[in-house]
């Protein structure tokens, strides 16, 4: 009796864990956090089952080496990677590499994400390293467990792409990867050469796609098997995979669609209620479409589970993307309602607007003056050899903007401030010059953006003749996926000699500001009854020149040397001028606030306006003295405060 016992008692000690799933360790182990998820606590497969054979490609026993997940919002992709991360953390221990677009994304990442799937799950709080001031095996890009390491990393930075070889690999939103990593190549490349030494690797690419022709997921999707996932219609049986095109209701009334059965396809084309989707989603399954070795999954947004995203929801985000693009030509909700719900990628037009259509929708403003509805006044300079071109635009609620000036000084920019004929002397009178306003008063630019591609050394001496806080010199970066980026501290040279770090140059996504300024230049001329759309550009009655330079550009899908396609702005004119003096003046506008700005209650008392009065009296004198102090002791507080931001 007493052996009988004791062989049963080792036979439960030596028995082999389970061969389990990711899925399968999900539902055992898994618990979402309320800091992380709307439905917190255990995680139910059932909930989201399409996403179970995704994720169990991802198990430790499939032979797929990577796997490939096109997806729209609402339908749990994040999650499902999250499970694999924490199946390999406890189950499958190994080196794994979370790859984000940007480090400063990962970082948000691993506290919102990755801290709280560690600290809600037992089994990984036990087995993760917790982070201690002395213990630096942990840090926030950096988790150590047994038998393995999780280092997260941006996709912007080459050092930490390869800061470790990698059996696992998950790059999340991966269409927002940059081309090219610090002169280093494609970013996607250099990640998956991390786990080229390992047999059993595994590789796992996940985004919401971008733009048709340069999506790298969509790419990632189309070499792969192709599958889709097909639900039965609940009144006759018949298998399809749920598309857009057959999603219908009343105009006006979002609440009563219905997705029909594909009759295309075999089905009863009768109309199905949203109610019946647990059951359709329960009873799919899987089915490729093409043969590769690569496995590939997609999902649109109709699948996304009953109280996430609902069809409803759908429906109204189709008729408000519609409406905006029929009144104002405006495809921004165009292009979000393809990527982020429909999962699929968007035929970007980038044609630019026809010149004479904004030649003839040309305003009786007088040029010069400053129209009532102005707030405050940017000018961008663009430097050619032997002219500088500027434009001074106007800008209020919403982002609308008047072009307020626009002229060029002609002479020898490589000539230094001060010399006789030099341009700059003219530039720097526009600068220090006070417009008139129509309503009365004048208004000063407030800040000045000038390009140092050309003669760059006396750029940055013009600017530093002026505070940081009222002109800049910067420098186009066409890869940038943000306006304005981080200022860099630069050497100047002065008399021969040089001065360290003696001027800040700020990079701008000339790229993302040209497309900005393109769909902007599209809007119709509201209706009377209709309001101004946000980015409506106005115009004075200016020549045919200006309207050719302002819309000489057009963009293009190309391919560089390695095969890899990207977008590029091409000129069809030889003169771009008017079009890269106003991206400088929005990029001087997003630095003066443009993008925070608010619609006042009233009629603005601007600080930048300088209003007309009568004569002041001896009383009055003395209390302007009494307030000039005070404004200069606060304005020197600001300026250093301001000297110190920037």
């Amino acid at each position: 009796m007493h052996a009988s016992l004791l062989n049963r008692f080792a036979a439960e000690v030596l028995k082999p864990d389970p061969i389990l799933s990711v899925s399968e360790w999900a539902d055992q182990h898994r618990v979402l956090s309320k800091k992380a998820s709307s439905e917190a606590g255990p995680w139910r497969t059932s909930r989201t089952p399409y996403l179970k054979e995704i994720m169990d490609c991802l198990s430790i026993f499939h032979p797929a080496q990577k796997v490939v997940f096109k997806k729209g919002s609402q339908v749990g992709g994040t999650e499902s990677g999250n499970n694999w991360l924490g199946y390999v953390m406890d189950y499958a221990p190994g080196p794994f590499m979370l790859v984000l677009p940007t480090v400063d994304l990962a970082r948000k990442v691993s506290r919102q994400r990755i801290e709280p799937l560690i600290e809600e799950c037992p089994r990984l709080n036990e087995k993760v390293r917790a982070k201690k001031s002395r213990d630096s095996s942990t840090t926030i890009l950096l988790k150590d467990f047994p038998g393995g390491t999780l280092a997260l990393a941006g996709a912007n930075s080459a050092a930490g792409l390869k800061s470790m070889p990698a059996r696992f690999v998950m790059l999340d939103e991966l269409d927002e990867f940059p081309l090219d990593v610090e002169g280093q190549g494609d970013p996607v490349s250099l990640v998956l050469a991390r786990s080229r030494t390992f047999s059993r690797r595994k590789a796992f690419l996940v985004s919401t796609p971008t733009i048709d022709g340069i999506s790298k997921i969509d790419d990632e999707f189309e070499i792969s098997d192709k599958r889709f996932y097909f639900v039965p219609c609940p009144h006759c049986g018949h298998k399809q995979k749920l598309e857009f095109k057959n999603l219908q209701w009343t105009p006006g009334k979002p609440e009563s669609v219905l997705y029909y059965c594909d009759g295309e396809t075999g089905g009863c084309g009768v109309g199905i209620e949203e109610r019946f989707k647990t059951k359709m989603f329960a009873d799919g399954e899987w089915q490729a479409t093409a043969e590769s070795g690569v496995v590939g999954f997609h999902l649109s947004a109709l699948y996304s589970p009953i109280g996430w995203f609902s069809w409803k929801e759908i429906a109204a985000a189709k008729e408000e993307a519609d409406n905006e693009f029929q009144k104002y030509r405006k495809t921004e909700k165009l292009k979000a309602f393809h990527n982020t719900i429909l999962g699929e990628t968007y035929k970007e037009v980038g044609d630019a607007p026809e010149w004479k259509n904004l030649y003839q929708r040309r305003e009786k403003y007088e040029i010069g003056t400053v129209p009532k509805q102005v707030q405050f006044l940017t000018m961008g300079v663009d430097v050619q050899k032997d002219r500088l071109h500027f434009e001074v635009v106007g800008w209020g609620h919403n982002r609308e903007s008047w072009s307020i000036d626009m002229g060029v000084c002609l002479g020898d920019t490589a000539l230094a401030f001060g010399v006789n004929d030099s341009p700059w002397n003219g530039l720097a009178q526009v600068i220090d010059k006070e417009f008139t306003r129509e309503d009365g008063g004048t208004m000063p630019v407030k800040m000045v953006a000038v390009d140092s591609g050309y003669n760059t050394q006396h750029v940055y001496n013009f600017c530093r003749r002026y505070p940081i806080t009222r002109v800049i010199p910067i420098k186009g970066m066409d890869s940038l996926s943000v306006m304005v980026g981080q200022p860099r501290a630069v050497d100047v040279k002065l008399s021969g000699k040089t001065i360290r770090r003696g001027i800040k140059v700020f990079a701008i996504g000339v790229s993302l500001l040209k497309s900005e300024l393109y769909s902007w230049l599209k809007f119709l001329v509201p209706e009377a009854e209709q309001e101004t759309p946000p980015g409506f550009c106005h115009f004075p009655e200016y020549g045919e020149d200006y309207f050719k330079e302002l819309t000489a550009e057009r963009l293009l899908i190309k391919k560089n040397r390695r095969g890899f396609a990207h977008t590029e702005w091409v000129k069809e004119r030889e003169r771009n001028e008017a079009l890269d003096c106003r991206i400088y003046a929005r990029a001087a506008a997003s630095l003066a606030g443009l993008d925070r700005f608010k619609k006042p209650k009233t009629p603005p008392a601007e600080k930048n306006v300088v209003a007309k009065v009568n004569e002041p009296s001896q009383t009055d004198n003395e209390t302007r003295q009494v307030n000039e102090k005070n404004v200069a002791s606060r304005g020197a507080r600001r300026v250093r405060r301001e000297s110190s931001f920037w």
